[in-house]
């Protein structure tokens, strides 16, 4: 897929409004629990910063829905990506008010700039044209790097482009090519390993997947789903019973198409509390009093077999409930066969991302990628309403 990247933007002298993801996660105190995402995004400044360009970062962080909350501020972002960049980076509010363009368009060229919570405004989310344009005025060339927010139509992601000469940051454009290039043209055998909840936001991508993978593994919430489907006891085990008709419909193509659809041969159960010591079963020997909360050691084998054999494997989601360390074991079995693998490997969604820690077998994956919603709509839809957006850009600044 060809779009517009930043080796061809004009940018010396230039101010360049950037959209980045600084949606970080925040411990209780309001401190960033994980600075990878400010991380991801520095190549692309530090790019900015060395042409000599003045880069204005626009970023969201939570739901503040259109209301400013102090708690949901940038200033504890900024002071972040000050320590990591090495230079002072200026908090701008109301960044909307002839005031602050202003003060903007007097600063000196290579001023770090980093707009506050671009949804403190409703104008983002409703994708309001004035609110596009009041960004757009702020600067003569438009980069996205947020490819974690490029299913959303916003004013920063997608108004703002009919306004300014727009192209993609080098983290966009690297996540547009490998995931691309793994749907499309991917090294066989592809092996996708979907988990975690959103059952209704994965289904149609598991049913997209099955026309191109060689097998799709699922665990996670989304499996118990399918077992149901199956007419499969899970007990008290979270099920998405409004999916049940799809999930049979999946499980139909999969019968038609000769597809390897797979589910876990054995789970960790317990009680729905969590009160009780969890055990495993074979994963048609649930009772309806316990409830499955992660794969169990024998399908944790039959996943690290099938990444050995693998050439491409794509993850989306953890395999049990990552948040209690008793229903652990299965997402990281399943992230160390993977980094293990001689395949080309692509982790994706902010849960799987979350739950890893070893940083040796973090270098061993090919492609993070800072999205999670938005990787299961490319890989559903091979294209998003950012992408859209810049390929059919203003080639002229429109002000």
């Amino acid at each position: 897929m060809k779009i517009p990247t930043l080796d061809q933007a004009r940018i010396e002298g230039k101010r360049v409004l950037v959209r980045v993801d600084f949606n970080v996660s925040l411990a209780g105190d309001q401190t960033i629990a994980n600075d990878s995402r400010i991380r991801e995004a520095i190549p692309t400044i530090a790019h900015l910063l060395r042409n000599h360009a003045t880069p204005i970062l626009v970023s969201h962080l939570g739901r503040p829905n259109g209301i400013h909350d102090t708690r949901l501020s940038l200033s504890c972002v900024g002071k972040r990506l000050e320590q990591l960049i090495g230079r002072p980076v200026l908090l701008l509010d109301y960044f909307w008010k002839k005031e602050a363009l202003a003060k903007v368009r007097g600063l000196p060229t290579g001023t770090l700039i980093l707009c506050e919570n671009v949804r403190f405004y409703p104008g983002e989310e409703e994708n309001e044209l004035w609110f596009a344009q009041q960004l757009a005025a702020l600067a003569h060339v438009f980069v996205n790097d947020a490819f974690g927010t490029a299913h959303r139509v916003h004013a920063s992601t997608v108004g703002v482009t009919q306004y300014l000469p727009s192209f993609a940051g080098l983290l966009f454009a690297k996540e547009v090519e490998m995931i691309g290039r793994a749907m499309t043209r991917p090294k066989r055998p592809l092996l996708v390993v979907i988990g975690g909840g959103k059952t209704p936001e994965k289904i149609r991508v598991i049913e997209k997947l099955l026309d191109i993978a060689d097998t799709v593994y699922l665990g996670g919430a989304v499996a118990n789903t399918f077992f149901a489907t199956w007419g499969i006891s899970v007990g008290m085990s979270k099920v998405d019973h409004e999916m049940i008709e799809m999930a049979r419909a999946v499980l139909w193509k999969a019968t038609r198409v000769h597809a390897r659809l797979m589910l876990p041969s054995d789970v960790v159960v317990t009680n729905s509390d969590r009160t009780t010591k969890p055990f495993v079963l074979p994963f048609d020997r649930v009772p309806g009093t316990l409830g499955i909360f992660d794969i169990g050691p024998h399908a944790q084998e039959e996943l690290a077999s099938m990444a050995k054999d693998a050439a491409t494997i794509i993850w989306n989601g953890p395999m049990g409930l990552y948040e209690d360390d008793r229903f652990m074991a299965g997402t990281k079995a399943t992230f160390a066969a993977i980094a293990k693998s001689r395949a080309k490997s692509i982790i994706g969604g902010g849960d799987t991302i979350s739950t890893i820690t070893d940083a040796k077998l973090l270098a061993r994956i090919d492609h993070i990628s800072t999205g999670g919603s938005a990787m299961l709509e490319f890989m559903e839809k091979g294209t998003l309403p950012a992408i859209e957006a810049l390929k059919n850009h203003v080639h002229t600044d429109r002000r």
